[in-house]
């Protein structure tokens, strides 16, 4: 009984850590980088995460890019009368001790001519630009539909 117990909590472990995806360099960490599957015939798509600045002083993305697309900006939604429209940024600041989202229907990273489709469970890289922290590779998870904000990520 206990070996089955042991057994089960250690694949249960190893099973959330492999879906659990988070990044650090210096104080800054960049938690859950994910896309939105697309349609085969898509060609532009959008990546978000979170970054968290443990230091002392504010931060900065610069840029972002990926071989799965030709292009990548990092964008924000605006309300203009009764219209959203998409507005790009040249950067996006991450403050000392706090958070900054990239998430859907606000700042994100657009991804331009896709060079393949974005399929559920798989996995692209991404080159991030700090102005502090320098460059981080990361793993972007493509998923079915936006993650549950409470599973731990």
């Amino acid at each position: 009984m206990l070996i089955r117990f042991v057994a089960s909590s250690l694949l249960l472990v190893l099973a959330s850590s492999s879906f659990a995806h988070d990044y650090s360099v210096g104080e800054l960490q960049i938690a859950h980088p994910w896309s939105r599957a697309l349609p085969p015939n898509a060609v532009t798509g959008a990546a978000y995460l979170e970054l968290h600045n443990q230091g002392k002083t504010e931060d900065r993305l610069l840029s972002a890019q990926t071989p799965r697309a030709t292009t990548t900006e990092i964008h924000t939604m605006l309300q203009l009368g009764e219209v959203m429209k998409m507005q790009k940024l040249d950067s996006v600041g991450i403050p000392a001790g706090g958070n900054t989202k990239l998430a859907p229907g606000g700042t994100h990273l657009m991804l331009f001519g896709l060079q393949k489709p974005l399929v559920a469970g798989e996995r692209f890289p991404l080159t991030l630009q700090f102005e502090k922290a320098g460059k981080v590779d990361v793993e972007v998870l493509i998923e079915a539909s936006e993650p549950n904000a409470h599973a731990g990520h």
